[in-house]
């Protein structure tokens, strides 16, 4: 299969990339001014490395946004603890700077390129990956094509794909079975991911399970967490993780309603993207609030309702302070955020209706009352403001929700034994 000829359709988009690839400088500066890319490493955008290869046997890891990222860390850390050569590459900002201080210090970073024929090819000439795990929900065209081209195998770990996804690749069945048939061994995360995959003609499938169930609870700097500890003080906390616009102003409006019976309640909004700090604040300054923001090394004090936490990595932080953390995506069409840290926390989760990219994730946590729903400020602030004053309620659902993530465990080493035969096979290659 993989030698075969492309459909029409696809080698339309081969040509379409190629010729919008000259747009690439302009689409790169423009994101730059939008502070989502690192003016420094625009290069490695159209596959010009900045690192030199390393010798012996490479594995590229593909994440393509933070969770990804976050999720593939501990098969990362196995591979490099078993003397494995790894090349990490994710396509976002904020996904590099996790990468920075989280992977291990032998892995190298670098920006995935976009995918046009002529930047996969540089970057492809350049690394000459061994084997390539991506753990991305996007096929991209270019860059399956030139990996089957070129023999190289491909595992898609942690495998998800949509409903939305799988009926939009099933009016494209060709395009669809022409690129997944250049997948070597696709490891879904659930029976339905799975059967979406197999409808669509990928050859082979099995279901892992989620990497992000054996991620470890987030870190933190105990120094700092001690700090802030005495700037927060017994005030209740009720924290927003990684919203979205759209709803940062139901968050206000729920601390605005809250602190009607709970005055000294301390809200803080991560936003996904943090650069968005100073809009958040913004809004809580239209409000009538004094926010304050991390981003500027600013602390809460008694005066202060709305904190802003406009900084990177430090959600294992703000988990630790927090009674209840509301799930941003949720609220608007985005899909929600990933929950399985918080749970791993001790943290009550809320969460909006707009949870399919972690729909299981959530029914399980939903059903095992471990995790609650609501659908607009009204409903965050009755349920923060309930568990805030019922210490029994809010212990139960925090021990159901660790309990349900923990059950939901082993993927990482269901993935590690399903990738163990190409590890064989590139250290024999190598010899």
């Amino acid at each position: 299969m993989k030698g075969r000829a492309l459909p029409l359709t696809l080698r339309l988009y081969r040509g379409a990339s190629a010729a919008a690839s000259l747009l690439a400088p302009a689409w790169l500066s423009y994101r730059v001014r939008k502070g989502k890319e690192d003016p420094s490493r625009l290069a490695e955008r159209r596959g010009h490395p900045s690192a030199e290869r390393p010798d012996g046997p490479l594995v590229w890891v593909h994440g393509a946004s933070v969770g990804e990222v976050i999720s593939v860390l501990p098969l990362i850390e196995r591979l490099d603890a078993r003397g494995f050569k790894v090349l990490l590459t994710s396509g976002t900002l904020t996904s590099s700077r996790v990468a920075a201080t989280r992977a291990p210090p032998g892995v190298i970073h670098q920006f995935v390129p976009l995918d046009a024929r002529g930047f996969i090819a540089r970057f492809l000439d350049h690394w000459a990956p061994d084997l390539v795990l991506l753990a991305e929900s996007e096929l991209w065209p270019n860059l399956i094509a030139e990996l089957g081209r070129r023999g190289t195998p491909v595992v898609l770990v942690n495998g998800r794909l949509s409903e939305r996804s799988s009926k939009r690749w099933a009016r494209l069945p060709k395009s669809a079975r022409a690129l997944l048939s250049r997948i070597d061994l696709c490891l879904a995360q659930s029976a339905e991911d799975a059967a979406r995959f197999r409808a669509l003609g990928t050859p082979r499938v099995e279901i892992c399970g989620n990497l992000k169930f054996d991620v470890p609870p987030p870190g933190v700097d105990a120094a700092e967490l001690k700090r802030f500890g005495l700037a927060v003080g017994k005030r209740p906390v009720l924290l927003a993780a990684s919203t979205h616009e759209g709803e940062e102003g139901a968050i206000i409006e729920a601390h605005r309603i809250i602190t009607s019976r709970i005055p000294d309640l301390l809200t803080i909004i991560a936003p996904r993207h943090p650069e968005r700090g100073t809009e958040v604040a913004e809004l809580a300054e239209a409000a009538g609030l004094a926010p304050r923001q991390r981003a500027f090394d600013e602390w809460p004090d008694a005066d202060t309702g709305i904190y802003v936490a406009d900084t990177i990595g430090e959600l294992g932080l703000f988990y630790r302070l927090a009674q209840v953390a509301f799930m941003g995506g949720s609220l608007v069409e985005h899909g929600g955020q990933n929950p399985i840290e918080p749970a791993k926390l001790g943290t009550v989760v809320l969460h909006g209706p707009h949870v399919w990219n972690f729909a299981a994730v959530y029914e399980a946590l939903d059903t095992n009352e471990g995790a609650a729903e609501v659908v607009d400020a009204m409903g965050i602030a009755r349920a923060a403001y309930a568990l805030m004053q019922d210490s029994q309620i809010q212990g139960h659902m925090a021990d159901a929700a660790f309990a349900t993530v923990t059950a939901l465990g082993g993927a990482l080493d269901r993935t590690l034994s399903a990738i163990e035969p190409y590890l064989i096979q590139i250290r024999l290659e190598a010899r």
